[in-house]
């Protein structure tokens, strides 16, 4: 028997969850949340049901929006339930369930004019984003905002009616200038170097093609504060509906199961006012950038160099990639030899004591992280997650036996079949691109170094080019393991 999750039932699901010690019908409005996925609502949202639940800032409560129709089906199922989620928190040795409730509304999707006036609104003084780093129309290679992705240029040409997050965004701040309303902060939570920086280049980039005073006004007086997050988020399907039913007792359309860590580190830069998230955990520091490095090369980029040689091992579960043996070995290596020695130190933490957290927490089993879920959009996670470490020891005349090798395992994946022969679907915007140059790559790895929009400068180097070539030749006639090995025993560069 279970219990629908709804605001009516708060009382019955007590007995099997933890629920929010707050009304919600005291919250104000004071944040619109773009991209209302999963990993929102197991990190921002968390943070925000803590603090409402110590008693404090209830004027900061969640509107989400959103442009994608996945969104709307998301907005459906949480309307459906009076916008409150399980989460589901994970660690090896314990599990336990949470009802939260930070969120009061969601936008439809679509419409644009419902949407501006809620970015219009004082009572908004921050606008977050989560969006994947796919979203943010940057070149791979350079990072640089693209101006001529025909999603902005519709949107430049029709500033009055965005279909894009950017659009709405600039529409909203143009109609707060108008009105002499202070601007909102405009927050991005993805995974990017940076973000707040790409963020600023996106929507300061749009701007200017439909309105460069629009854009000098936003260049001046709109915050982008650059923030560090972490917590790992694996996808939700009916496995999870069905756990949540059947050990909870709670019947929610789309619940959220994570890790019990997370983290958060943001620059202290709202200008319109912030909630106080420091009494829940968020760090609050003057300089973002050694956490992002920390995070985004170490966690991320050991997770885009696990995904693919355990793809072609016919390996589905993360846990299951670290507990293979070759697998994990392969990882602490290049962790330890070409990552972690090239990332700037970080206040108070111990790089190599950051990484065997992540090692364990890669390991739980309780997570079931799937290896197609990091696999996807490597397109996008590549240049962000490895490339940058691969750029950064060749500047140095370093070696990257190992780096090129993930790139070349990428290079095999996307052969579209593993070892073994099955098929691989793929998950990636540019995936048909991908796939032809990485069959033609079998007889000339040059073929998908081309790709320079992806690989950028670092395909230029001689010494990457002939580490991954090398790298694809052994992965095609001797296969991933014997790859692996190879690398372990310090013989792939011979």
């Amino acid at each position: 028997m279970t219990t629908k999750l709804s605001l009516a039932n708060l009382n019955a699901i007590k007995a099997t969850a933890a629920t929010p010690a707050y009304d919600r019908s005291s919250l104000k409005a004071g944040i619109v949340h773009f991209g209302v996925g999963n990993f929102h609502r197991a990190h921002q949202a968390i943070y925000l049901d803590d603090l409402f639940n110590s008693g404090s800032d209830h004027d900061w409560a969640i509107v989400g929006a959103g442009v994608l129709p996945s969104d709307e089906a998301m907005r459906a199922k949480l309307e459906a339930q009076d916008f409150l989620t399980t989460v589901v928190e994970q660690d090896n040795d314990k599990s336990s369930a949470r009802v939260t409730a930070p969120m009061i509304d969601y936008l439809r999707p679509g419409n644009a004019a419902a949407t501006i006036a809620a970015l219009s609104d004082p009572a908004i003084r921050i606008v977050s984003l989560t969006i994947t780093e796919g979203g943010y129309f940057i070149d791979p290679a350079s990072g640089v905002f693209n101006p001529s992705h025909p999603a902005i240029v519709a949107d430049s040409q029709s500033p009055g009616d965005p279909k894009t997050v950017f659009g709405l965004i600039i529409a909203g701040l143009k109609a707060r200038k108008d009105k002499g309303i202070v601007p909102f902060t405009v927050m991005s939570c993805d995974n990017i170097p940076g973000n707040g920086e790409v963020t600023h280049a996106a929507v300061s980039g749009l701007a200017r093609l439909s309105d460069p005073g629009l854009a000098e006004w936003i260049e001046a007086n709109v915050a982008f504060p650059n923030g560090m997050v972490d917590r790992i988020t694996p996808a939700t399907g009916q496995r999870e509906v069905g756990i949540v039913a059947d050990v909870y007792g709670i019947d929610d359309n789309w619940p959220v199961f994570c890790e019990e860590f997370k983290q958060w580190v943001l620059e202290d830069h709202f200008p319109a006012g912030r909630p106080a998230l420091e009494k829940v955990g968020v760090q609050f520091v003057p300089d973002v950038a050694p956490y992002e490095h920390m995070k985004i090369r170490i966690l991320n980029g050991g997770h885009a160099a696990i995904a693919y040689p355990a793809a072609l091992l016919d390996i589905h579960f993360v846990h299951e990639a670290m507990e293979d043996k070759t697998v994990c070995a392969f990882l602490a290596k290049l962790e330890e030899d070409e990552i972690i020695p090239v990332i700037p130190p970080v206040p108070n933490t111990d790089l190599n004591a950051y990484f065997k957290k992540v090692e364990s927490r890669l390991f739980n089993p309780k997570i079931a992280d799937t290896i197609p879920r990091l696999a996807q959009d490597g397109s996008n996670r590549q240049p962000k997650f490895i490339l940058p470490t691969t750029a950064d020891r060749l500047r140095l005349g370093e070696d990257v036996i190992g780096l090129a090798l993930v790139s070349a395992l990428w290079c095999r994946y996307f052969a579209g079949t593993t070892d073994s022969g099955k098929p691989i679907t793929f998950n990636d915007g540019s995936a048909d691109r991908l796939h032809a140059a990485a069959i033609k790559a079998k007889d000339d790895p040059q073929a998908f170094l081309a790709l320079s929009d992806i690989f950028g400068d670092v395909a230029q180097s001689t010494l990457f080019q002939k580490r991954f070539a090398h790298a694809l030749r052994t992965l095609w006639d001797k296969g991933t393991r014997a790859t692996l090995q190879l690398y372990l025993d310090g013989k792939l560069g011979e």
